[in-house]
């Protein structure tokens, strides 16, 4: 998917993207942090997974004629609350952070995504504009995840 604007930027605000659930906290926390369930609605190729500071994994994902692999770092958890964990790709420079926060009851949640560019993204790829990211993670959020938890 081309998406013209300009590349991420350590100046740019964050991003923001939010979504409700008729579903419990306890529950949209585990469709987050659970490997078994992450690869039914984020990444299905998705090695491992621990919600857990440190925790590293990484993973290849190919968009039209280009391979980016993604390396993921766990680098703050408290648990049922909020994950957070730093974004890079092995081919490319820049990097973000991508903070999960979890709210809500037995009966209803919310998430607060917020991803914050930590390192400036190039200039030259479309994948790496403000425009694709969050078109990125509206279909993970407002589709995918909000399919999966509607079942």
């Amino acid at each position: 998917m081309k998406n013209k604007g300009r590349p991420m930027k350590k100046s740019d605000p964050p991003i923001l993207v939010e979504a409700s659930f008729e579903r419990s906290a306890t529950t949209l926390w585990k469709a987050l942090t659970s490997l078994p369930e992450m690869k039914k609605w984020y990444f299905d190729m998705l090695p491992g997974f621990e919600p857990r500071p440190g925790f590293q994994t990484s993973f290849k994902v190919r968009s039209e004629e280009r391979l980016f692999t993604h390396q993921w770092e766990v680098l703050e958890v408290v648990p049922g609350v909020s994950i957070t964990y730093r974004w890079t790709f092995e081919e490319y420079p820049g990097a973000s952070t991508s903070t999960f926060e979890v709210s809500g009851d037995e009966h209803r949640a919310h998430l607060k995504l917020t991803v914050r560019v930590q390192e400036d993204f190039p200039d030259e790829l479309t994948e790496f504009t403000r425009e694709s990211c969050k078109g990125g993670w509206d279909y993970f959020i407002h589709g995918n995840l909000k399919n999966y938890l509607s079942v």
